[in-house]
């Protein structure tokens, strides 16, 4: 169950550059709140299947359980009930607004994940199958 899948560790190191620097240089009303929010999902998945060997819809789940689990926090105010409203750090990785639209955009990000396993693993299957 534990390993080192180096793809995966190489998706999560990109798509964490992709997030930081639509942080840092985006301020538009599409990439940052939505593309954002997509890619969040996909590169949680990728960092837990870089160190864990799971089944792709388990962990696809997981991750969008957790997704959903973040922003019904955010609906919460946890940040201010946790007296975080001045730490930056827990303010971005938090969040501090509540939306139903994240909750399709995440949807969309476990969605793409999982018609590129699925694509992939196809791919994979024919390769095996013609060497």
């Amino acid at each position: 169950m534990l390993t080192f899948n180096k793809n995966y560790f190489i998706f999560t190191i990109l798509i964490f550059l992709m997030e930081v620097l639509i942080a840092l240089f985006v301020n538009d009303s599409f990439v940052r709140p939505y593309l954002g929010d997509v890619l969040v999902v996909i590169l949680i998945y990728c960092f837990i299947k870089a160190f864990l060997n799971l089944p792709v819809l388990p962990v696809a789940l997981f991750v969008l359980v957790f997704a959903f689990t973040v922003e019904f926090l955010q609906f919460l105010n946890i940040v201010e009930k946790l007296h975080l409203e001045k730490s930056k750090i827990a303010r971005t990785v938090i969040g501090t607004s509540f939306s139903w639209i994240d909750l399709l955009t995440y949807i969309i990000g476990i969605s793409i994940v999982v018609f590129a396993e699925k694509y992939w693993l196809k791919k994979e299957i024919k390769l095996k199958l013609i060497s």
